[in-house]
């Protein structure tokens, strides 16, 4: 079934050219930051910094090529953090017992498939999907790491998401790029157990992402190269 997925994500851009509505690829390199943390795991705050970037390819259509569909191969550091708590402040009671410190790192290749819309060759405003392969997981609790947290589980190998950003042009062929990206599937179900002991409870988890990047667009048409002047003949 992914393998299936991944062939039908790979193969749009290149049904979008032979139905004529694009002339030409445009190649893109994109780098930067996520801010990530994961919803139902009791730790709260985009507090995980990880990389986000990898290269990508760029169809445009419609009418002067204010419509574009883009395909990227990203690398996705995904998780979540909490400090563990000093001598002289008390946990909360109310959290698992474990989370006297928490780190949780999950790592993706992810295939972005994005429409976005342009105006004015300055802003662009885009929604889309993902599918990401978990590619390596770590996790520690009290400053221990979770020997059964492999990629055989808990976590599911993959995520499934849904995408929507903004790009501003801020000099010629560099754009920055705000993403914000959110499992559409749970990617684990945990069960939690208070301090007492007397409340268990059950969550599903699902990876929330921002992300902060610099695009550059290789063969942009914005930028064009400078004409001579030509000389009136006499």
């Amino acid at each position: 079934m992914n393998r299936i997925l991944l062939v039908i994500l790979i193969s749009l851009p290149f049904f979008f050219v032979n139905q004529g509505f694009s002339q030409r690829f445009l190649g893109a390199l994109s780098a930067g930051i996520n801010l990530s943390q994961v919803d139902g795991d009791e730790v709260y705050g985009f507090r995980k910094i990880g990389f986000n970037g990898g290269p990508s390819v760029i169809v445009p259509f419609g009418k002067e090529g204010k419509w574009t569909v883009t395909l990227e191969l990203l690398f996705s550091m995904n998780g979540a953090y909490q400090k563990g708590y000093t001598d002289t402040v008390a946990p909360d009671t109310s959290v698992p017992a474990s989370y006297s410190g928490y780190k949780l790192n999950l790592n993706y290749i992810q295939i972005p498939l994005m429409v976005h819309f342009t105006d004015k060759k300055i802003i662009a405003g885009g929604l889309g999907f993902a599918y990401g392969q978990l590619v390596s997981v770590n996790e520690w609790e009290n400053g221990v790491r979770i020997e059964n947290t492999t990629l055989q589980g808990p976590y599911t190998l993959a995520d499934f998401q849904v995408l929507a950003d903004v790009k501003l042009r801020i000099w010629k062929r560099l754009w920055a790029n705000l993403r914000y990206s959110y499992s559409l599937l749970p990617i684990r179900t945990r069960e939690f157990t208070n301090y007492s002991g007397h409340q268990v409870w059950t969550r599903k988890q699902h990876n929330n992402v921002i992300t902060f990047r610099l695009t550059y667009i290789f063969n942009d048409p914005y930028v064009k190269p400078r004409e001579g002047k030509t000389r009136k003949q006499k």
